[in-house]
């Protein structure tokens, strides 16, 4: 099989800054996991179990939220960066071969 090449020219802004908003958004599960047993374990500690469960799943709930947000946000960055250095190198030749 033989391979072709292609060239990447240019990255779409939207959809790269998508794919990282879903990578934030996992990460921002990961961390809200954590940081939200760790409040629930103190409002545990302090005897006050209503307010560490509540004050847990706030920050379960922001984390995601910011999480999936700065992750868009970086996303469109990492995108226009990366256009405006390929526009200047002239692309990333990449060696594709078809699947038969």
């Amino acid at each position: 099989m033989a391979a072709q090449a292609y060239i990447i020219k240019q990255f779409g802004i939207v959809s790269v800054a998508k794919f990282f908003a879903i990578l934030g958004v996992i990460w921002g599960l990961i961390m809200g996991i954590c940081v939200a047993a760790g409040i629930g374990r103190i409002g545990y500690m302090m005897g006050a179990m209503g307010l560490g469960f509540v004050g847990g799943l706030f920050a379960l709930i922001l984390m995601i939220i910011i999480g999936g947000v700065f992750g868009f946000i970086g996303g469109a960055i990492v995108a226009i960066v990366y256009n405006v250095v390929l526009g200047a190198t002239g692309g990333v030749e990449m060696d594709l071969e078809v699947k038969g």
